[in-house]
């Protein structure tokens, strides 16, 4: 098997100290390659990078006309959150709907990611709750498939759940390619998650923005959650968040998330193109270079667009007392 393409690289003065490979590929919904480099047909983990395709089970089961959920509760169905107070209210107003509260969310207390919302904690000598976790947003989408299905609420983040078969039903649906125990892992948040072609993922996203090769249900569920998420992109993220950014400045055009370990999912929705890639070693920012030069080739960015863009492709690297030190930046093939 060879090696994937160096895409990034970190350099600290005049010489470069970590090289960063990885794979990625542009695809129409048809299954067209617009561009691609590296191995695109090895199964990945895609992480919270389709959250966004995982909410289609509120559709599928009818949770949103059960419940009514609003266009920002279904972004932040789709979000990794900062666990800034907005986010924190929109979880806890779903529950409060659904009969539940934050203590039927199986996915774990941790700090806000937000260092504002951690320092408000901290003055108030409170302890982080579930509902500041970045996956709550998707666990309480999660917990209104249950509710809608009449199943029990506890254990709904287990494989063998009904509201997981249903999630993982939906990704088969959309991404085009079976997903099975073979290669299942558990993620950070503690639902599944299942290996496939980085390939597959890039064409479910184009789905999801076309509706080709979607039933007429899931087309239009898929539409109302990107602009859910392109609408209020500071929930799909935070303040300050590359998505966040992304997503604003592209005013509804892109789509686009990261997941852990260096992958990164999203659409050119005008264009009917969806992205995937994967960056080898797993690194966030890296991946985040990475997917910003390649935004920057197909994306047809203004100006405005192309300075975000940019900012990511070259990051700067800094010493502790603030000077900077080196780069991360994308490597152009």
């Amino acid at each position: 098997m060879d090696a994937n393409p160096i895409l990034a690289e970190t350099t600290r003065g005049n010489w470069v100290e970590n090289r960063h490979r990885g794979a990625y590929v542009v695809i129409d919904a048809d299954g067209r390659i617009i561009a691609s480099a590296g191995d695109i047909e090895r199964p990945v983990f895609p992480r919270s990078a389709i959250k966004s395709i995982q909410a289609l089970a509120i559709f599928a089961r009818h949770a949103d006309e059960q419940f009514h959920h609003s266009a920002e509760e279904l972004a932040l169905a789709c979000a990794s959150h900062t666990g800034e107070d907005r986010h924190v209210s929109v979880a806890s107003g779903l529950l409060s709907r659904l009969g539940l509260s934050e203590a039927d969310l199986e996915c774990g207390a941790h700090q806000p990611i937000d260092a504002a919302a951690r320092a408000t904690l901290r003055a108030q000598g409170a302890k982080p709750s579930n509902l500041h976790n970045a996956c709550s947003g998707k666990h309480a989408g999660m917990l209104s498939v249950a509710r809608a299905m009449g199943v029990p609420t506890a254990g709904y983040a287990g494989r063998e759940h009904a509201v997981q078969q249903q999630v993982r039903a939906v990704i088969e649906a959309v991404i085009g390619e079976p997903v099975n125990e073979a290669k299942c892992g558990t993620d950070g948040c503690s639902i599944p998650t299942y290996a496939a072609p980085l390939r597959a993922f890039a064409q479910g996203f184009a789905r999801m923005a076309t509706g080709h090769g979607l039933s007429a249900e899931l087309a239009t569920a898929a539409t109302r959650l990107f602009d859910a998420a392109t609408t209020h992109p500071h929930l799909v993220a935070g303040t300050g968040r590359p998505d966040n950014l992304i997503m604003a400045a592209f005013n509804g055009r892109v789509m686009q998330k990261y997941g852990a370990d260096g992958v990164q999912c999203g659409a050119i929705r005008d264009k009917g193109w969806g992205y995937a890639l994967k960056c080898d070693d797993g690194s966030i920012p890296a991946s985040l270079a990475m997917i910003a030069s390649l935004l920057l080739e197909i994306a047809e960015p203004d100006a405005g667009q192309r300075t975000v863009l940019e900012g990511f492709a070259h990051q700067p690297i800094k010493s502790v007392r603030g000077d900077r030190v080196g780069e991360m930046r994308a490597v152009v093939r």
